[in-house]
């Protein structure tokens, strides 16, 4: 086991908090290690019918390109992760689920980060009249299974949350 000697510096944005700590080794060495603190976050595949699901499409800066991807949001500090998947899939778009599914949760980046995704499938959507979320969300697409389980495989689709979601889905189905 590691043990925290001091933090070096930080980092803090209103989402997470990034820290260089010095820790000591389990055979006494001495190393530094990053941290990420970051909120757990909600994501959903959303059926609209028994094959076709709901997408966003979404400008990622540290990619430098959209992507397509699940509705995803990070969980407030008041709400459980059921009731921000709600939220996200309701301001990403513009849907929202009579009833969602626990599917798995997982930690996207283990080495560095104590963030936890729960996966949710929704079904029995009802479109609202509402605005999505124009800052984050550029398109709002309904597809096919099928169609998206081709864009993973030709790797169109990098983004882990829907890739996982999906293969574990389809795992399962």
């Amino acid at each position: 086991m590691e043990r925290k000697i001091q933090s070096l510096a930080s980092l803090g944005t209103k989402n997470f908090t990034v820290y260089l700590d010095e820790v000591t080794l389990r055979n006494g060495g001495v190393r530094k290690r990053i941290y990420v603190d970051h909120p757990q976050a909600s994501a959903i595949v959303p059926f609209v019918s028994d094959n076709e699901i709901i997408m966003v499409n979404q400008y990622r800066y540290a990619l430098g390109r959209e992507t397509l991807e699940i509705p995803a949001g990070k969980v407030d500090n008041s709400e459980s992760p059921e009731q921000c998947i709600m939220r996200e899939l309701m301001e990403e778009t513009g849907y929202e689920a009579k009833h969602i599914t626990w599917l798995y949760t997982y930690a996207p980046a283990i080495g560095y980060s104590n963030e936890l995704i729960h996966l949710y499938v929704g079904r029995h959507l009802k479109k609202l009249e509402t605005k999505i979320d124009g800052d984050e969300i550029s398109s709002v697409r309904i597809l096919a299974l099928e169609e998206v389980v081709g864009m993973i495989k030709d790797h169109k689709i990098l983004d882990s949350k829907t890739i996982l979601a999906l293969a574990f889905l389809r795992s399962l189905v």
